[in-house]
């Protein structure tokens, strides 16, 4: 067993616990672990939730767009400019996560309710193992856990590294202008998330 594999059980033996990321990102342990890539740097958290939706923060952020994408699955190919207008939620996960298999009944019950109000959700799926690179078994996934919203094979990490991501699960959600204005990394903070939603969509 490989110095990785004995790192990332001995995180999961901590499972439940939790920790505090940079800039007070509540943390699971799991497979919301650190994860370095060459070319990523740390994220930077955005606005808190509780923050005036009409107030930009000074290092706002706009969306980085899509990059080294192999397939998109349940849509055609989309670009940043394509979600302008929308409130965009995106998603890092990787379907054998347990920490990202936590958090999808909430991401798919936020598509269910908000996408007519104008909420697009873009579920990013970047592998951690070898098999979850094979997109027949991501689509199992998609059929399993009822997700309908665009999902975007990530299998080289250009897209992981655009938004500087090192953890999954990662929640990013930003306004109608595509500025970002809140991010989470791993489980928790369902009702946070969602109130920034609904303050988004106005």
């Amino acid at each position: 067993m490989d110095k990785y594999f004995i790192k990332r059980r001995r995180l999961l033996t901590y499972l439940g616990l939790g920790a505090l990321g940079a800039g007070g990102v509540a943390i699971s342990s799991g497979c919301s672990q650190k994860i370095v890539v060459p070319n990523a740097v740390a994220p930077t958290p955005s606005s808190a939730p509780t923050q005036s939706v009409a107030a930009v923060p000074a290092n706002a952020q706009l969306l980085p767009e899509f990059q080294g994408i192999s397939q998109w699955l349940n849509s055609s190919p989309l670009t940043t400019a394509d979600l302008k207008g929308s409130v965009v939620l995106i998603q890092f996960w990787t379907f054998a996560c347990i920490n990202c298999q936590r958090t999808l009944p909430y991401v798919t019950r936020w598509h269910q309710e908000y996408a007519a109000k104008g909420l697009k959700v873009v579920g990013v799926h970047t592998p951690e193992f070898a098999y979850e690179k094979v997109v027949n078994n991501v689509k199992q996934a998609l059929q399993k856990h009822k997700i309908t919203y665009p999902v975007p094979i990530d299998n080289e990490f250009q897209t992981w590294n655009a938004y500087k991501n090192e953890y999954w699960p990662h929640l990013f959600l930003a306004d109608r202008q595509g500025v970002i204005r809140y991010d989470h990394i791993g489980e928790g903070a369902y009702s946070d998330t969602e109130q920034m939603i609904r303050q988004l969509l106005g």
